[in-house]
Parts: C-alpha cells; structure tokens; sequence
C-alpha cells in the first residue's frame, strides 16, 4: 500500500503545479489587461487595445493548455487509485488521457475559461463605449 500511495502523492504533486499555474496565468492575464488598457486610455492609442486582445487570446490558450494536462493528471490518479498495489509502476505517463474531456480544445471552450476570458475580452469595449457615451 505504501508504494501506491506514493505513486499517488507524485501525480498530486503534478496537479497542484499545473492548477498552480492555471492561477498564476489568469493573475498575469487580468494585470496584462489592466495595464495595457490603463496605457491605451492614458496615450489614446489603439494600438495597445490590439495588443490585449492577442495578449488574452494567448493566456487562454496557455490556460487551456495547463487545464488539459492537469485534467489528464487526474485521470491518471483515479486509474491509479484502481490499481492492484502489484501492478504499481510509478509511470506519469498521462497522454493516453489526451481524449474527450481532456482534450486541449475541449478544455478551450469550457464554462470557467469562457467567461473568465470572455470578460477579459468584451471588458474593453464595454468601458470604452461608456466613456464615449459619458464624455
């Protein structure tokens, strides 16, 4: 029982990394978006609005990306959790898991990531029709 609880704590450690990164994505992702629209305010440069809509495109795909692995990850732990504790072998090997749910773009259009990345992306055209409207 020990080596299969070992093998267990090895794969959580790989999906708390991976959810790890998957926070840290969206906190880059929501100060990226905050800074780039406070300099495109600031300057008027449209340019910068461009620049976050490609900026938050590729966070969501990096998100997606981590999402999917980690995904995969617990597939893994629950197949493991399945195992006689003889047929153990410590394998990380999750890309068999790469199908349905877990799948990259599954994992792209998922309920969490379309509004968080959705929102990041209509944000800007909602303030910036209010401060046309209002000024």
């Amino acid at each position: 029982m020990e080596s299969k609880l070992k093998h267990l704590e090895f794969i959580q450690n790989v999906i708390n990394r991976l959810s790890g990164n998957c926070f840290l994505i969206k906190g880059w992702a929501v100060t990226l978006v905050a800074a780039l629209f406070t300099l495109s305010a600031k300057d008027a440069n449209g340019q910068y609005i461009l620049i976050t809509y490609l900026s938050t495109i590729v966070f969501w795909l990096l998100d997606a990306y981590y999402l999917s692995m980690e995904r995969q990850y617990r597939c893994l732990y629950e197949q493991v959790t399945q195992k006689a504790e003889m047929n153990i072998d410590f394998s990380m090997n999750a890309r068999s898991f790469g199908v349905g749910r877990c799948r990259w773009l599954n994992c792209l259009v998922t309920g969490s990531l379309l509004v968080f990345y959705g929102s990041l992306l209509s944000l800007p055209v909602v303030i910036i029709i209010a401060i046309k409207n209002f000024v």
